[in-house]
């Protein structure tokens, strides 16, 4: 089956140094673009990490330290994959926990923007675990009926990826599922949009460190503070904003908690003056 598009979809996949959003790298990247037309446009990238690579990450994806020695970092790939994903959707495996909040943190290294705000953003995943309760494997030998030869090589992911949200669609096509936001039940259908709203989650900055509660403000959603609005926290006791720009965070997150931050303050400055 061909996918309904208005615009491309870009499915991605990355292989890391490990599971720290903060702290890990890429050492390789797939990502599948799929146009309107049907058009598809891949491409597959080892990067070196500039760390090293711990054995039991090499056990997994069988790419070594010897093996990226010579490849480019991402910061000289960086360009080129933003310009490669400018303007289109996103869809992956797990990805909104890890893969995009892990790139967006390589681009933020590198000065670079990586906007979500207007995306699409499909996690085959979350479809398949609502549905069926599996790996990615067993999600490929399911949906279409064969195995998964080389998992965990980063394009044989990412290819399987695309070919099991197809079935999914097919398979599924009329079924009623619940959003992510729990809010609305709606039948599954061949749009981005409409499965965007049953796979996107609801974080404020990627990590899902900040939530949105039920009236739609940001919350904290760890520590001692979990559930608590975020304004109100950073105003009763100031210092704890200062913490978490020094602590071992995700770049992304300090970013949305100075957004929070000096909103409020400009807010606060507005009610003053007037």
């Amino acid at each position: 089956m061909k996918l309904n598009l208005k615009r491309p979809i870009v499915f991605f996949d990355l292989e890391t140094t490990g599971v720290d959003i903060c702290k890990d790298r890429i050492v390789e990247i797939s990502m599948l673009k799929v146009l309107p037309t049907g058009e598809e446009i891949l491409k597959t990238k080892r990067i070196n990490p500039t760390i090293p690579i711990p054995l039991e990450s090499s056990m997994i994806h069988k790419i070594y330290d010897e093996d990226v020695k010579d490849a480019p970092t991402f910061a000289q790939l960086a360009k080129g994959m933003n310009e490669f994903l400018q303007g289109c959707d996103l869809g992956g495996y797990n990805l909104c926990k890890f893969d995009i909040p892990l790139l967006a943190e390589e681009f933020m290294r590198c000065n670079i923007e990586f906007d979500i705000s207007d995306r699409a953003i499909v996690d085959v995943c979350k479809i398949f675990h609502q549905m069926e309760q599996r790996t990615l494997s067993a999600a490929y030998k399911f949906y279409c009926d064969k195995p998964l030869d080389n998992a965990h090589s980063a394009e044989a992911d990412t290819i399987a990826t695309y070919e099991i949200l197809k079935s999914q669609i097919q398979r599924y096509e009329n079924v009623s599922m619940l959003a992510a936001d729990l809010k609305e039940v709606f039948p599954v259908k061949n749009d981005m949009q409409q499965l965007h709203k049953f796979t996107a989650q609801n974080c404020v900055d990627l990590a899902g460190r900040i939530v949105y509660n039920a009236d739609g403000k940001e919350v904290f959603n760890f520590g001692k503070y979990k559930n608590v609005p975020v304004e109100d926290v950073f105003r009763k006791e100031p210092s704890y904003y200062d913490w978490m720009q020094k602590g071992d965070f995700p770049l992304y997150t300090k970013k949305v908690i100075t957004r929070i931050k000096f909103r409020s303050s400009a807010s606060a400055f507005m009610k003053v003056s007037n």
